[in-house]
């Protein structure tokens, strides 16, 4: 075994052995277009927001903690549903987490007031937390060695084009025929005709590949925290989503009240959010595959941080916050996809890839995507809107100096460290 690396990631690089292109491409295209109605389930409420907040009599406050408490349910369901799914199969997990949050958004437009549509955002989050990790490892087992960092960055790519890019224009245009409630009725549908297609194409692991936890050490928790790219892959993602949460949920209103941009000036720069995040989600994992993942982690939180820093010191200027915005996300979603997908497949002990991945997801969701918000309201209440930037962009710049520890687990970057040492031994 070469120095440096766990012996996890050595079990876990070989996780494909069995490859057949023609069940890779249909899965890795319905696992894609499963976690982009993840996306646009838990995004879509953001521009219902108005409406639901008139209609409800709900405050701004209490809408953020609906979102927050999505984030939250989301975080320890990944934890333990992804666990579950490396014991008892992907296909018991996934195809009804999918049906659930899909009917859960569907049920979201019968809410009457603040405390039913919390239940419902909660089972919600509880859903699609177990839908995350397992549908990842799915992709992974799915995928030939080479192109699961390609592979996983598009289908969670897809989270952030159809959330946060595409469901604000969708939300515009139905809004224009129907209500709030007619919304969420519509985008539950796709779900449940999709659950029905994944019933038929999704197979479980091979027997000689990645085997179920059953066949694992019992301690699978244990097991999986004591490999270092877990662990340093749980503290970055917290850090990864105090930057993207932060943002997403306080554009906005940064734009609108610091900057007084007129409206459709906040729209176009905050579509920046989507569009970013789509690229970055893909193509950050995509080059890892060529460069590493210990590289294009650092570059994603450093580059991150240079456009989170950019963004604050540019006035009311669109255009240039546009790009800016752009930037920061591209660079900080990519670095999510990165660390959720092949860092947590390649370094998962063997038979415990979902529980890897849902042990980071869980703590990410949880602080990141929970308590950072709390903590962002928190300072913004007291040192005002603009305040929350300088939070984000802390976070991002401790990932930065956190992902030097990675150790590298791509396939192409470990035979060229294996090549170069090798001639090392060889000319001494």
């Amino acid at each position: 075994m070469r120095p440096g690396i766990s012996k996890g990631v050595v079990m876990a690089s070989s996780l494909t052995n069995e490859y057949e292109p023609a069940y890779e491409w249909k899965a890795v295209l319905l696992l894609s277009f499963g976690f982009g109605l993840v996306g646009l389930d838990r995004w879509i409420i953001a521009p219902l927001a108005p409406s639901i907040m008139h209609d409800l009599g709900i405050s701004l406050p209490r809408l953020n903690v609906l979102i927050a408490i999505l984030g939250t349910t989301w975080g320890f369901a990944a934890v333990a549903m992804g666990s579950l799914s490396d014991r008892i199969g992907r296909r018991k997990v996934m195809l009804p987490a999918l049906l659930v949050f899909s009917l859960a958004s569907g049920l979201s437009g019968l809410a009457g007031g603040f405390t039913s549509l919390l239940l419902i955002r909660g089972l919600m989050g509880v859903s699609e937390g177990a839908f995350c990790p397992v549908s990842f490892a799915a992709t992974a087992e799915a995928s030939k060695p080479s192109r699961i960092g390609f592979n996983q960055g598009l289908q969670q790519s897809m989270f952030a084009l159809f959330g946060l890019g595409f469901g604000p224009i969708l939300a515009a245009w139905l809004l224009s025929f129907t209500s709030w409630r007619g919304v969420f009725a519509i985008v539950g549908l796709p779900g449940i005709i999709l659950t029905i297609l994944l019933w038929m194409v999704i197979r479980e692991p091979a027997k000689g590949t990645q085997r179920l936890a059953a066949k694992a050490p019992a301690a699978s928790t244990r097991e999986v925290l004591k490999v270092r790219n877990i662990r340093l892959a749980m503290v970055g993602l917290l850090c990864a989503m105090c930057g993207i949460f932060v943002l997403s949920a306080n554009t906005p209103i940064y734009l609108a009240e610091y900057l007084k941009l007129a409206p459709m000036e906040v729209g176009l720069v905050t579509s920046a959010i989507g569009f970013g995040g789509f690229v970055g989600l893909w193509m950050l994992p995509a080059l890892s595959d060529i460069f590493g993942r210990r590289a294009m982690a650092v570059l994603g939180f450093a580059g991150g941080a240079a456009f989170v820093y950019l963004f604050i010191t540019l006035g009311a200027e669109p255009t240039y916050l546009f790009a800016a915005l752009f930037g920061a996300t591209a660079f900080s979603f990519g670095v999510l996809s990165l660390l959720t997908g092949p860092v947590a497949a390649e370094s998962a002990p063997a038979g415990m890839l979902s529980t890897a991945s849902g042990l980071i997801i869980g703590v990410g969701e949880i602080f990141g995507g929970g308590l950072a918000l709390l903590l962002a309201g928190y300072i913004i209440g007291t040192y005002g809107i603009q305040s929350m930037l300088y939070l984000a962009l802390g976070g991002l710049v401790l990932g930065a100096v956190l992902m030097v520890g990675l150790k590298e687990t791509a396939p192409r970057a470990r035979h060229k460290d294996s090549r170069l040492h090798e001639k090392a031994i060889a000319h001494d």
